[in-house]
């Protein structure tokens, strides 16, 4: 048998390579999908690591520690001969010269030991004790500080006088105004600790992990844990990176056993006429069995080889051309995780052998006399009514298991139903692809004689029909579900940044804002628009003097989220800038004074950020009565505006006007990254995947032409021309390619709408279904162009060759 194996190896090479190609391509799409998710990861985490860079261990749990456990670890650290330093951060008045940098100035810490000093210098040096400070570029720039600065932090008897000694540059994570050591800031009434990091130098880890875990309650984490752990925090306790992992792996597991599967199917249905051949001189049904397997074993050992390599390299090629495309500013480094490789590798193997051997045990079944017969009669080859009944059980169970994912808005059973349900669309597919075959062939068929011979044909033999569209079914589900979800998740998350950061920008102060302030603002690059908003000043209940803000239909324009700045009538929408000021609450209703006229008003606590002032509805200013003037103005940024720059060109404009800045841009900007890494990230994977299904439709129908060489021999031999047998298959290709499309796409939309209620429900409350009509119109395009490609080869070669040769091919 290994004579009749190597013999075979080297006469069906075109057979193997298909194996060969189906196999590679599967595995390479598990080690690039590792590839792409690893840079994705990278990128995500990649502020928040730089935060904690220099520390072996964190101390703190997901969203902070204990004050009192601060002073027990920086003793720890002493007695053990290491090094900590405490993250933390206030908000209070710090002034220079007298002139305030903002009623309430973001102050950060910074480390006086180098090694933890997480601030990249611009110029200066770092602290090195606590009368000493860093501040950031963008609010040097705005406020003219410059290196020998004193500046005053806090107020009352906690204030402290700081000399700068440093610029630092601007970060996106854990970012301040102002940063100070801990001994500094802790004596800030409003000083949180965020965490400590701790530099273990005098021993083991283990050892200070220990300790660590003696002195204090907070959880200890070294540092790759912790980050993960924040960067779940930051996007809302949602683990993104591990859903995107996890959806992709097991995605890319599916598509590899689909791909390998129905190659073998194809490749072992031909072959058997050579079985039973095989059988017929003497050959046992084990000898048969067993050459199989040692034939697939070797073709999988050598297609997870170079899948392995090919999956590597293209994952570092697509994360290299994302990179480039976006400066690099959002995928990180490629990290290949050796134990997804070498699943990827075995995986192969098994899933190879496996896939051969199943047909292989159907073929040496059938007596040899029975397989030596001409099949060509045989070819209505329906689905039993056991694998219908399979397909529908299927389909329901998978039905069950994605509205139970819905309903508790969990990720294992979303995977788990989208994979069931989706097997049993592939099991139902000898029922569903003729039906559309002959929808679509009816309106082909007026096309020509080409046409009509393609559709028969292509319903003539149901399994063989739905076998070549599986590939390309796969690759257009794939695709279609992820744009329609990641179209959805945008347009939610889009919503809810609209509601939470509905002004860019704000100026308020202690007074009505001037006319040239306003120019000033209108004349800073990166401003898209600026708009004054009318209010008056009056005193909330509670709180104290704000400005009552009274947008009109200009300064509403300014704003991205309408209905955040737009109360009902007798309302007022209260932000956290306000909503913090007072420690006992807010009644439902509550006061409003100015100048003795009072008028009771309908508090709405809100998340949106534009300042500490207060947006009132209808009726609450014609209430207070008096002049109304600007208190306020609104700025919406240009979509490519740098945000350094125009960050520090309106802080120097509030400054020169006493006015206090809020910026939203930083944290939109955030938000913003998070959303393009994700879309990037699966634009590469789905690069490959379509890449797979290009290849899989390809293999799948130059194999079935192989097949059919008698078939198409006869009907050269009855009278159709090498042109008409190019255009009959180029219409089979076709046909079976727009049915993959539909049918993809029509299970790829409810895929993706489902998905984006189970997953991105975790973070957004409100989540409404948007469909990529002109993505989905792309995808039907390119998939019908994918046929017609997969069908030029095998086309040509069936035309070349001569009746009187094709019909005695086997």
């Amino acid at each position: 048998m290994r004579t009749v194996m190597l013999a075979s190896l080297r006469t069906h090479t075109r057979r193997y390579v298909a194996a060969l190609l189906a196999v590679t391509i599967a595995v390479g799409f598990v080690v690039a999908t590792n590839a792409i998710a690893s840079a994705a990861k990278s990128g995500l985490s990649a502020g928040i690591d730089e935060a904690y860079r220099g520390a072996d261990l964190v101390v703190g749990d997901d969203y902070g520690i204990a004050t009192e456990d601060v002073t027990p670890v920086l003793e720890t650290a002493a007695r053990q001969g290491d090094a900590a330093t405490v993250i933390g951060s206030s908000f209070e008045p710090v002034t220079h010269d007298g002139i305030g940098l903002g009623s309430d100035t973001s102050i950060g810490t910074v480390s006086t030991d180098e090694r933890l000093l997480r601030q990249r210098i611009v110029s200066g040096r770092a602290p090195t004790s606590d009368d000493q400070a860093l501040v950031d570029e963008r609010t040097a720039t705005a406020a003219r500080l410059g290196v020998g600065d004193e500046l005053v932090v806090g107020k009352g008897e906690e204030a402290s006088t700081v000399t700068v000694v440093g610029i630092a540059k601007p970060s996106s994570y854990l970012a301040a105004d102002v940063y100070v050591p801990w001994g500094t800031l802790s004596q800030l009434p409003s000083a949180y600790p965020d965490a400590v990091v701790y530099d273990v130098r005098g021993g083991e880890t283990a050892a200070a992990t220990s300790a660590l875990s003696r002195a204090v309650d907070a959880e200890v984490r070294d540092r790759a844990a912790y980050v993960d752990a924040r960067v779940i925090a930051v996007n809302q306790g949602v683990d993104v990176i591990s859903y995107v992992l996890l959806l992709f792996a097991a995605i890319a597991g599916f598509v590899a056993v689909l791909v390998i599967a129905n190659t073998f199917t194809i490749l072992f249905a031909q072959r058997t006429r050579d079985l039973a051949l095989l059988r017929c001189v003497g050959a046992t049904r084990r000898q048969v069995v067993r050459s199989v397997r040692v034939e697939s074993l070797a073709v999988a050992l050598v297609a997870s080889t170079v899948g392995v390599l090919a999956g590597a390299g293209a994952g570092y090629g697509i994360v290299a051309a994302v990179r480039g495309v976006t400066g690099g500013r959002l995928l990180g480094t490629v990290s290949l995780s050796p134990t997804w490789m070498v699943a990827a590798f075995v995986g192969g193997i098994v899933v190879t052998v496996t896939a051969a051997w199943l047909p292989t045990r159907r073929v040496v079944r059938v007596s040899p006399l029975a397989a030596l017969r001409p099949m060509d009669a045989d070819v209505r080859t329906r689905a039993g009514k056991g694998r219908v009944a399979l397909g529908v059980a299927a389909v329901l169970g998978g039905s069950a298991a994605l509205a139970l994912a819905v309903q508790q808005t969990s990720m294992p059973p979303l995977l788990a139903g989208g994979m069931l349900s989706f097997v049993g669309v592939l099991l139902l597919g000898p029922v569903l692809v003729p039906a559309m075959l002959g929808v679509a062939g009816r309106l082909l068929g007026r096309t020509g004689l080409a046409a009509r011979l393609a559709t028969a044909n292509a319903v003539r033999n149901p399994r063989r029909s739905a076998a070549t569209t599986a590939s390309l079914l796969v690759g257009v589900t794939l695709t279609t579900a992820v744009l329609t979800g990641m179209a959805s998740a945008r347009g939610a998350m889009d919503d809810e940044m609209e509601k939470q950061y509905p002004v860019d920008v704000a100026l308020t102060g202690d007074g009505p804002v001037s006319a040239g302030t306003l120019e000033s603002v209108r004349a800073t690059r990166g401003v898209q628009d600026a708009e004054a908003v009318p209010g008056v000043r009056a005193t909330l209940e509670g709180v104290g003097e704000v400005p009552v803000l009274a947008p009109d239909a200009a300064a509403s324009s300014v704003a991205r989220g309408r209905g955040s700045v737009e109360p009902g009538r007798l309302q007022v929408f209260i932000p956290p800038d306000v909503s913090a000021d007072t420690e006992t609450g807010f009644p439902e209703t509550m006061t409003l004074e100015r100048a003795g006229r009072t008028v009771d008003v309908e508090r709405v606590l809100v998340g949106s950020e534009w300042g500490r002032s207060v947006v009132a509805g209808p009726g609450v200013l014609e209430a207070l009565g008096g002049s109304i003037e600007p208190q306020a103005v609104w700025v919406r940024a240009d979509d490519g505006a740098d945000v350094d720059e125009l960050s520090g060109s309106l802080g120097a404009v509030a400054r020169d006007a006493d006015l206090e800045l809020t910026s939203t841009l930083a944290q939109r900007g955030w938000v913003e990254k998070q959303l393009d890494v994700l879309v990037w990230s699966v634009l590469g994977l789905l690069a490959v995947s379509v890449g797979i299904a290009l290849v899989g439709i390809a293999n799948t129908v130059g194999l079935s032409v192989l097949e059919r060489g008698r078939e198409h021999a006869l009907l050269r031999a009855l009278g159709l021309t090498r042109r008409q047998l190019r255009r009959m298959l180029a219409a089979e290709g076709l046909l079976l390619a727009l049915v993959a499309a539909v049918l993809g796409t029509a299970v790829g939309v409810t895929y993706g709408w489902l998905g984006t209620l189970a997953v991105v429900r975790t973070a957004v409350d409100d989540v409404s279904l948007v469909t990529p009509w002109d993505q989905l119109l792309a995808v039907v395009v390119v998939a019908a162009l994918a046929g017609l490609a997969a069908c030029v080869l095998p086309a040509r070669r069936a035309s070349r060759v001569a009746p009187a040769e094709g019909l005695t091919l086997d």
